[in-house]
C-alpha cells in the first residue's frame, strides 16, 4: 500500500519523527535537525551525480549561496522565514544555472575541478564585501517558535520540525522528478550521451536543468544549516563540507535516494564518535581536529572498495540475484 501511495508513507514517517522529537533530549533533537539538513544536501548530489552523471566536489559553495541569500533577505528586507528559504532556493538555483552553462561543456575531472575552485574561492569573495559580514558572517535569526504551539516547543525542536518537514517535502518531490521523463533523460545522458543525443535528447539543456535543480535543493540545505547555527559565515561552509557531502552521497549509494538517511546519519555521528574517543583517551586538540576528516576519508575508501553502489543497492542486487536463482 505504501509503495502505491508514497505520500501516506512520508506522512506516517513525519508523524513518527514528531513523536520522537517530544521524547528525546535537546542534543538529540539538534542532531536530528542536522540529519535532516544532510539528507537534503546529499539528495542534491545524488540528483546531480547519480542521475545526470555530473561530478561536483564543491557543493558546499551552493549551500553557502543559499545560506547567505536567506540571511541577507531576512536581515535587510525582513521577509518571513518561509520566504527567506524560497529566496535561498532561487538564489542557489540561479548560481547553479550559471555554473551549469559551463558544466554543459565540461565533464569528468574538468567539471569536478571547476566546482572545487568555486568552493575554494567563495569564502575569499565573501570576505571582500562588507554586506556579507566578513569572517564573522551574518546572523540568521528565524525568531521564536509560535506561542500557539505551547511552551514545550523549544528552539531546537522548532529547528527540527522545520528541517524535517523540508527534508520530507524535498525527498518526496525529488523522488517524483527522478521517476519522471526528466529523470529518465538524465539517466540516458549519464549512461551514454551519444545514444541519448541520437534519441533526440538535448544533452546540454538536460545537464543545465539537473545542475539548476540540484543547486536549488542545495541552497535550501544551506539556509537550513544557517538556521540551525543562527549564523552564516565562510567558516560555516568550509571545503571539508563539500568533501563530507560527497562521501555521504557515496555511502548512501549515489544512484538511489533509498539510502540517503545512511549517509546523513553517518556524517552526524562521526563528530560524536570522535568526541567520545578524544575524551576517553585524553587525546590532543590536533587529534580531535583531524580525526573526523580521517574517518570520513577511510569510510569513503572502504565504501568504494566493498559497496561501490551503496548498501541499499547492494542488498537490492542480492535479493534480485536470489530471486533469479
Amino acid at each position: 500500500m505504501l509503495k502505491k501511495h508514497p505520500l501516506i508513507g512520508y506522512s506516517l514517517f513525519g508523524f513518527v519523527l514528531f513523536l520522537i522529537s517530544n521524547r528525546v533530549d535537546e542534543l538529540r533533537v539538534f542532531q536530528g535537525a542536522s540529519v535532516a539538513i544532510y539528507v537534503i544536501a546529499i539528495a542534491s548530489i545524488i540528483l546531480l551525480t547519480g542521475y545526470s552523471g555530473q561530478v561536483s566536489l564543491g557543493h558546499g559553495a551552493l549551500l553557502a549561496i543559499g545560506g547567505y541569500a536567506a540571511a541577507l533577505s531576512r536581515n535587510h528586507w525582513g521577509v518571513p522565514v518561509w520566504l527567506a528559504f524560497c529566496i535561498a532556493v532561487l538564489a542557489a538555483a540561479l548560481g547553479g544555472y550559471l555554473l551549469g552553462l559551463a558544466a554543459a561543456r565540461l565533464s569528468g575531472p574538468y567539471l569536478a575541478g571547476t566546482t572545487l575552485a568555486l568552493a575554494i574561492g567563495l569564502p575569499s569573495i565573501a570576505n571582500q564585501f562588507s554586506i556579507f559580514g566578513g569572517e564573522q558572517g551574518l546572523l540568521f535569526d528565524i525568531g521564536k517558535p509560535p506561542a500557539s504551539f505551547g511552551e514545550s516547543l523549544t528552539q531546537y525542536k522548532w529547528f527540527f520540525w522545520i528541517a524535517s518537514l523540508a527534508a520530507l517535502i524535498s525527498i518526496y518531490w525529488l523522488r517524483n522528478v527522478m521517476n519522471s521523463r526528466y529523470g529518465r533523460s538524465w539517466k540516458s545522458v549519464r549512461s551514454n550521451d551519444v545514444a541519448a543525443e541520437l534519441a533526440g535528447i538535448n544533452i546540454g539543456r538536460n545537464k543545465v536543468l539537473a545542475f539548476t535543480i540540484s543547486a536549488g535543493i542545495a541552497g535550501l540545505a544551506g539556509a537550513l544549516l544557517a538556521m540551525s547555527i543562527s549564523t552564516v559565515s565562510p567558516g560555516a561552509f568550509p571545503l571539508t563540507l563539500s568533501f563530507s557531502l560527497a562521501t555521504g552521497a557515496v555511502l548512501s549509494g549515489v544512484t538511489t535516494l533509498g539510502g540517503v538517511m545512511i549517509g546523513a546519519v553517518t556524517l552526524v555521528a562521526i563528530p560524536e564518535i570522535v568526541g567520545s574517543a578524544v575524551s576517553r583517551f585524553e587525546s590532543s586538540d590536533a587529534v580531535a581536529n583531524n580525526l573526523p576528516g580521517l574517518l570520513v576519508s577511510a569510510l569513503l575508501i572502504l565504501t568504494v572498495l566493498f559497496v561501490p553502489n551503496g548498501p541499499v543497492e547492494q542488498l537490492r542486487a542480492r535479493r534480485e540475484k536470489r530471486a533469479k536463482s
